[in-house]
Formats: structure tokens, C-alpha cells, sequence
């Protein structure tokens, strides 16, 4: 299901902030960036985050803001003057000239590039930091949670509300059917007719009840309601109800097939064909139920 959450923390002078954002996918597909200073944690993040959202292809993005003015990085003054000494003298020995234009440019350049110059602490992030930032993981999957389930009401009462449509679709089936039964008997007796033929008028009146009943579609009707009821139960009470509810809406499709391929009568063809827009509607959406 698609969903965003975000979460931000203050940890001394910094700033922690966790973003998730998810979209539809049957199966977890989590991409996490976060900072190689908290590449320690990794393991424990991804362990949260599949614990918490299930599935989704979802994009974790961790953050870290240093509120501090002092960097990391440090210039070691005394090298510096050593090799700017260093680095004058052997161009006056060469014979080159230090006073030309550009020369202090250069210079600066190439001694930032020199050994011991620069020297960069090792930032350490501590069990509380860690923490801080595992609780903003937390927050993070709570709030986007909310707001998938949010969504997922907003699916249900869709899925609901297209339900009723189909068992309205199903209502409406009745009065055409004993006008089918009449339509067929005439049918079969007016072919009969042409023929020109003697019948057994017992005998044909034993196959026209046979072959009306095989296009009887009661236990289908009976089949598609009991499906529907069980739908909605199952929407209502059950947690991680998408998958069921998959496999309800196919043993619907099965019964509003069947009653198409028995209908026999434009009437009914066409409700079926609107209940199967509706159950196509259903399976879609289902998809995007946890």
C-alpha cells in the first residue's frame, strides 16, 4: 500500500530525520539510504523496517544535520609552515621566481595536498545516538502506518460498496429468469414444429424439464451470496485480510461465470456482464491491501 512517514529527532547538536515512502508491491522490496556514519546500524534499521511494513516497495531515507560550527576537519599549522619554508626555498634554489603572480595560489593548492596537513577526526556515534536514532525509525513506520491504514479504510468501504453492487446485479437476475424458462420451452417447441415429425409428447416434455434445469443458475445465486457474506466478515474482522480476499473474489468470479455461461438471455448476459466490471474493480484493489 502506498504511504509516507516522516520522523526527525535532536541528538546534541544534531538533527536526525528518518523519511519512508511506500508503494504497492506483493512482496517487501525496501531500498535504504543513510549516512556512512551510521552504516553500524544498517542491519538493525532494515530488521525494523521489514518488521513494521511488511511489504511495499518502499525508499528509506535517513538524514543527519550537524548544528555545531566546527567541522571535523583540522589544519595542522606547524606542518603548514614547514612546507611553505620547504616548498619556497626549493623554488628559489631552482631559480624560480616567488614573487610572480600566482604564485601564493599554487602554493596553497599543493600544500593542502601534502601529508599531515589536513587531518579529519573519526566521528564515533555512542549507544545513545544509536538509539535516538532506532526510536526516529520507529516513529517514522508508525506514521506511515497511519496513514495506510488511513487508505486501506478508504479501499475497504470501496470494496463494500462494489460488493452490494454485485449482489443488487444478482436481484435484478430473477424476473428474467422465469421469462428465459418460457422463452427456452417455446424455443424448442417451435423447433420441434418444423420438423414435421410425431413426437412422444411425454418423453419430450421429460428432456425440455432436463435440459431447463441444466441452465437452472439457483445454486450459483445461492454460491455468489454466501461469497459476498463472507467477503464482508472477512473485511471487517481480519488483520492482513488482502490475500483472502483475493481468493474470495476468484470463487465469486467462478459463480458469475457460470451463471453467464448458462444464462441463455440477453437480460441476464448483460447483469453479469456488469458484475464482472465490478469483480475486475475488486481484484484490483484487493492488490493493494496488506
Amino acid at each position: 500500500m502506498t504511504g509516507f512517514g516522516k520522523a526527525e529527532a535532536a541528538f546534541g547538536t544534531k538533527k536526525i530525520t528518518v523519511e519512508l515512502r511506500s508503494l504497492n508491491s506483493k512482496q517487501l522490496d525496501l531500498n535504504l539510504r543513510l549516512p556512512a556514519v551510521y552504516r553500524q546500524a544498517e542491519y538493525d534499521i532494515r530488521r525494523a523496517l521489514t518488521r513494521a511494513l511488511v511489504r511495499g516497495k518502499v525508499d528509506a531515507f535517513v538524514t543527519v544535520e550537524s548544528q555545531r560550527t566546527e567541522t571535523s576537519a583540522h589544519i595542522n599549522r606547524e606542518a603548514f609552515a614547514a612546507y611553505a619554508a620547504q616548498l619556497r626555498d626549493a623554488a628559489q634554489a631552482a631559480g624560480l621566481e616567488t614573487a610572480a603572480a600566482g604564485w601564493e595560489s599554487a602554493a596553497l593548492q599543493s600544500i593542502l595536498r601534502l601529508p599531515d596537513v589536513v587531518s579529519t577526526e573519526a566521528e564515533t556515534v555512542g549507544e545513545e545516538e544509536l538509539a535516538t536514532l532506532m526510536a526516529t525509525v520507529e516513529t517514522a513506520c508508525a506514521r506511515l502506518d497511519a496513514f495506510r491504514e488511513q487508505e486501506g479504510a478508504t479501499l475497504i468501504a470501496d470494496l463494500l460498496r462494489r460488493v452490494d453492487l454485485i449482489e443488487g446485479y444478482k436481484e435484478q437476475v430473477v424476473p428474467f429468469e422465469q421469462a428465459r424458462t418460457e422463452t427456452v420451452r417455446a424455443r424448442i417447441l417451435d423447433g420441434v414444429a418444423k420438423l414435421k415429425v410425431d413426437v412422444d409428447s411425454n418423453r419430450l416434455e421429460q428432456e425440455m424439464i432436463f435440459y431447463i434445469e441444466k441452465l437452472d443458475i439457483t445454486e450459483e445465486k445461492v454460491r455468489l451470496a454466501n461469497h459476498c457474506r463472507y467477503f464482508r466478515e472477512v473485511a471487517a474482522e481480519e488483520e492482513g485480510a488482502g490475500r483472502k480476499l483475493g481468493f474470495i473474489a476468484q470463487e465469486m468470479g467462478r459463480e458469475i461465470n457460470t451463471m453467464g455461461s448458462k444464462a441463455n438471455e440477453t437480460n441476464i448476459q448483460r447483469l453479469v456482464v456488469q458484475m464482472k466490471d465490478e469483480l475486475e474493480k475488486i481484484k484490483e484493489q484487493v492488490l493493494n491491501i496488506l
